[in-house]
């Protein structure tokens, strides 16, 4: 029997780390499903040889350094290892875990990190100041500000325009019911969590999911005070406020059975409640589906409308591999008239978005991004579906830059649209 090696560090954080390191057989299935590994070619850049890394150091057999720090925020996050490990290895957790702790050992202070620090903890989480903030960058747009200041500052903060869609009007990112009932024959009572990316830049497909739902027999209910998920500040290793937001949702939809959201990453957030919260957690996080799930799992009702469209559906990583759900964004756009689904390579693999990894991991996302563009190329869609802000912005500004035709859009806006919704 092999020797269970020595005593993990004594911080509950390593000693969480160290347990889950146990699990990994270094089989090396996850290689080919590593991002970074299949750009670099590293062992240390895969999920097994982070995870020599992050037990090396619960072990205290190496350095919690720069080598530590860098490969964990070199990592996207994917959680496609996830999917392929025959151990079970909860690697998305671990790599969070191991973020933890290099934060709280003063590994991140440069002056990107500081920035999105205090931008994740002072302005995202509190709705006025986020939405004060999108304000002055719909300004900026109007005024044409945005094009000027992007060519006078670092090549990073260009980059981070590019990806900027149009900012919606006011009025539309400030909408908003307390309940909207359903249409038809009732069929139950659901919440709806806004989220905070997807109410300021995507506020129409907010609008959509509501209907949708309504039109499915739907009551919804948006309870006014909700908040932000957590989920950039887990993946941030801001463990404490991941946290104390995700108490807040708990919460805020406690006299509802179902929370559906529209946004993979806040969904696999709340699932990830139940590992957060030793209170409440795990009831709540039994509560969350994806709006894609949940109209699956319910039965659509049959939309009237036709789509006469090519589509390439594209797997938001924290759908197919954090919340596994795959089938059912597939189930429900193949029952939109005249819509047709082409494949394309690799459709689960990510697109380098990851929450804030393209604003603070540039180089890596963009060659990530690259092969999931000349997968869509060789498809030649017209329509490009993801069920993420993150996705929907990165694949968005890269179709942009190669000058493909496609554009890409939410599944949900595909069915208000066929409902007859919109035009």
């Amino acid at each position: 029997m092999p020797s269970p090696g020595p005593e993990p560090r004594a911080r509950a954080g390593w000693q969480d780390i160290y347990a889950k390191s146990l699990d990994c057989v270094h089989c090396g299935m996850c290689l080919p499903a590593c991002p970074t590994y299949r750009e670099t070619g590293r062992e240390q850049s895969s999920p097994r040889g982070r995870i020599y890394l992050m037990r090396g150091v619960a072990e205290g057999r190496i350095e919690l350094g720069d080598l530590v720090r860098d490969e964990a925020a070199l990592c996207l996050g994917c959680r496609a290892c996830e999917t392929v490990c025959p151990s079970g290895v909860q690697y998305g957790a671990m790599v969070e875990r191991t973020r933890e702790e290099v934060l709280l050992a003063g590994l991140r202070e440069d002056a990107v990190s500081r920035i999105e620090r205090a931008l994740l903890r002072h302005v995202v989480p509190h709705r006025k100041r986020l939405g004060f903030a999108f304000d002055l960058l719909a300004l900026a747009q109007r005024l044409r500000l945005d094009r000027f200041a992007a060519k006078l500052f670092p090549a990073r903060l260009g980059a981070a325009h590019a990806l900027l869609p149009q900012i919606p009007p006011r009025h539309q990112r400030r909408a908003g019911t307390a309940l909207l009932p359903a249409r038809g024959e009732r069929r139950g009572r659901v919440g709806f969590l806004t989220g905070c990316v997807m109410a300021e830049l995507f506020p129409a497909t907010n609008a959509a999911t509501v209907r949708v739902l309504a039109h499915n027999g739907f009551d919804v209910v948006v309870p006014p005070d909700q908040g932000c998920c957590g989920a950039l500040h887990a993946h941030a290793g801001d463990a404490q406020t991941a946290h104390r937001l995700a108490r807040r949702n708990v919460d805020a939809f406690k006299d509802v059975q179902v929370v559906i959201t529209n946004s993979a990453g806040c969904g696999a957030a709340l699932r990830d409640t139940g590992h957060w919260l030793a209170e409440g957690g795990k009831s709540f996080a039994a509560k969350a589906r994806d709006i894609c799930e949940w109209l699956d799992e319910s039965g659509l009702r049959p939309p009237p409308g036709r789509i006469d469209a090519r589509v390439c559906y594209d797997d938001p990583c924290h759908l197919v591999h954090g919340q596994k759900v795959s089938a059912a964004p597939r189930r429900l756009l193949a029952a939109i008239p005249g819509l047709m689904i082409v494949p394309h390579a690799d459709p689960g693999a990510c697109c380098g978005a990851a929450g804030t990894y393209n604003l603070t991991q540039p180089a890596m996302s963009r060659a990530v991004l690259e092969r999931k563009l000349d997968s869509l190329a060789a498809a030649d869609p017209d329509l490009v579906v993801t069920g993420n802000p993150g996705c929907l912005m990165q694949l968005r500004a890269g179709l942009v830059a190669r000058g493909m035709r496609a554009r890409a859009v939410h599944p949900i806006d595909l069915l208000d649209r066929a409902y007859g919704a919109r035009s």
